[in-house]
C-alpha cells in the first residue's frame, strides 16, 4: 500500500498526549504540510497560528474547561472529564487556524487541517481535529486569546488541531461503507 494511503488509513484522533515536545524540525514539517494545502482560487483564506507555549495551551484549557463546568449542559463538561479532564488532551502543539470570510474559506481550512493531520501521522505523531477552543474564544477573555494568537483583522477561528506524540492510542475507526453511493 502507497505510504500517503497507509498515514490516511492508520490516522485516528488522539485524546492523550505525552509531555514530550515536538522537535523544531517537526513543527517545520507540519506548517509546510499545512501551507501546501490547496485552496478555491489559490486564495489561500487562512492564517495559521502554531502554539507550542505549553503554558497558552493550558491557560485556554482551564479557561474553557471552567466554562463547561458552568454551562446548564454539563454533556461536553462530563465527556471531557470522563477522557481525562483535559480539553486540549494534554497537547504540546496547538494548531489553530483563523480565516477570512470568503465563500470556501472553511473548506478550505478544513483541508489545510487534514494536511497537518496526514504529515503528523506520517511523522509519527498523533492529532485531533477539534472545535472545541471556540468554548474559550466565544467566552470572557476570548477577545485577550485571539489578540494573543495573532488572528489577522477580520478573520475568525476556522477549525483547530493537537498534534503531539501519543500517549495512550486507539484503532482508527471502522469504515462505514454504507455511506458512500456509487453512481456509474
Amino acid at each position: 500500500m502507497p505510504e500517503a494511503l497507509k498515514n490516511i488509513k492508520e490516522r485516528n484522533s488522539c485524546r492523550d498526549f505525552a509531555d514530550t515536545p515536538l522537535t523544531e524540525q517537526q513543527v517545520k514539517s507540519l506548517v509546510e504540510a499545512a501551507l501546501q494545502a490547496p485552496s478555491a482560487r489559490n486564495i489561500q483564506p487562512w492564517h495559521v497560528t502554531c502554539i507550542t507555549d505549553k503554558s497558552f495551551i493550558d491557560e485556554m484549557d482551564a479557561e474553557g474547561l471552567a466554562l463547561l463546568k458552568a454551562a446548564e449542559d454539563q454533556t461536553a463538561y462530563n465527556t471531557i472529564m470522563s477522557r481525562g479532564g483535559k480539553m486540549l488532551y494534554n497537547a504540546p502543539c496547538y494548531f489553530v487556524i483563523s480565516a477570512n470570510d470568503s465563500m470556501y474559506a472553511q473548506i478550505d481550512s478544513g483541508i489545510l487541517c487534514q494536511n497537518i493531520a496526514i504529515a503528523a501521522e506520517a511523522l509519527g505523531l498523533g492529532s485531533c481535529i477539534i472545535g472545541m477552543i471556540r468554548t474559550p474564544l466565544s467566552g470572557p477573555r476570548g477577545a485577550e486569546f485571539i489578540k494573543r494568537m495573532q488572528f489577522p483583522e477580520g478573520y475568525n477561528f476556522a477549525i483547530s488541531i493537537l498534534v503531539g506524540h501519543v500517549n495512550t492510542g486507539k484503532p482508527p475507526h471502522d469504515m462505514d461503507f454504507s455511506k458512500v453511493t456509487h453512481i456509474n
